[in-house]
């Protein structure tokens, strides 16, 4: 049977330092959890933001040496909290150096419930001033990832996720309630595209959104710039924003009631309407 739980979602400016941020986010996760919270979010490479392939491969670590993912299970034990940690940038040993984009579920006893490898790369040309390949440094995962908690089922997703319908339907009807999408979201494409992708992705699935990101100015003076969206964001399964955090780092809570994908699904049960169709193309 599944209970309601306090969600709360760290908005915060990563910077290219993992000891750093970690310091600053687990004083966060301490507050959220002091103020009720049973489950508590991060963002998107909570461990490191940073333009210099370089510089990750001198900072980032194994999954078993990191000292984020480490600190942050230690600290979901003493707590007794869920703790999605929104992703950490991480080494794979590949060869061809990628690194991994690798989303974490903590349980109350700090063990890994699941852990979800990014699948869809950002690899856009924004517009003249803002161009990305991710897939220079990341390689993308393979395999979709639902897990149980004691509030409902939990499908993780990262960011460029969001973009990507089927990836959510097939997550809804392997059993999710929650979707979390985590990210580092461009200024430009967050102000066009952000909320109504996360809200389109609430209502085709009855499932509770939960959205951290990261926001505001993220490099050093001698890099070249990057800025994210933030506007972390829950929006409820008939598609209601209960919270939009806006460009300001802090933590946003917000009530996860499994009662309203119940009743959301009720009326309008678009998971179980299918239909096989073909596709004529014979009029191109």
């Amino acid at each position: 049977m599944t209970a309601p739980v306090k969600a709360a979602l760290l908005q915060i400016t990563s910077t290219d330092q993992p000891e750093g941020n970690l310091g600053m986010i687990r004083a966060m996760v301490a507050e959220a959890a002091g103020q009720g919270a049973g489950f508590v979010l991060t963002p998107e490479v909570s461990n490191c933001l940073s333009n210099s392939r370089a510089h990750q491969r001198e900072v980032l670590c194994m999954q078993d040496d990191d000292p984020v993912l480490a600190g942050l299970r230690a600290q979901a034990a003493e707590l007794g909290i869920w703790l999605l940690i929104g992703s950490l940038g991480l080494k794979t040993g590949e060869a061809d150096g990628r690194f991994a984009n690798r989303s974490f579920l903590i349980d109350p006893k700090g063990g890994i419930a699941a852990w979800y490898d990014k699948i869809h790369m950002f690899d856009v040309n924004v517009d003249a001033h803002e161009t990305y390949r991710e897939s220079d440094g990341y390689r993308p995962g393979d395999r979709a990832v639902v897990a149980a908690t004691p509030f409902g089922t939990v499908g993780m997703t990262i960011c460029y996720d969001v973009r990507f319908p089927y990836l959510h339907r097939a997550l809804a009807k392997a059993g999710a309630t929650i979707l979390t999408a985590p990210a580092a979201f461009s200024p430009v494409t967050g102000a066009a595209h952000w909320e109504p992708l996360q809200r389109a992705r609430a209502i085709e699935t009855g499932c509770y959104v939960l959205a951290p990101a990261q926001t505001g100015l993220h490099t050093r003076p001698d890099q070249k710039e990057r800025r994210t969206h933030g506007h972390s964001m829950v929006v409820a399964p008939w598609g209601e924003v209960l919270l939009d955090m806006g460009t300001e780092t802090g933590i946003g809570y917000a009530e996860i009631d499994p009662a309203a994908v119940t009743s959301a699904r009720k009326r309008v049960p678009s998971l179980g309407h299918d239909r096989p169709f073909s596709l004529d193309t014979s009029a191109l």
